[in-house]
């Protein structure tokens, strides 16, 4: 998938709870995802069944802290794997600044870690 962010990627292990907002009638579930990254601009992931592009989805994402962030996540990009799997690219909708800021200071905190903090 081509980089289209402006912001740092980081990677995490979490599962995430997805409802479709788009869809009066849908239920919550979860759904098993592999997280590939997460930054203050959105998440990305693989998951077995294909999500909408354009769709929003309810979520709650386990971060490195164990605490847990509400947010909304609208799907921009989905690709599909030769193994009949999904990469899909998504952008938080409303995340509020004190989560974002989170985001923000575990990348500052791996950047520093790596060496690349400008």
């Amino acid at each position: 998938m081509e980089e289209k962010r402006s912001s740092m990627r980081m990677s995490l292990s979490a599962q995430l709870l997805i409802k479709n907002m788009t869809d009066g009638s849908a239920k919550e579930e979860e759904v098993e995802i592999e997280v590939l990254d997460v930054s203050k601009t959105g998440v990305g992931f693989i998951c077995d069944r294909p999500l909408e592009i354009g769709a929003v989805y309810e979520t709650n994402l386990k971060i490195w802290t164990d605490e847990v962030i509400h947010a909304f996540l609208k799907v921009v990009r989905i690709e599909q794997t030769k193994e009949e799997r999904y990469v899909c690219g998504t952008i938080f909708i409303g995340l509020p600044e004190m989560n974002a800021k989170r985001i923000e200071v575990y990348d500052m905190l791996k950047r520093m870690e790596a060496g690349n903090l400008e």
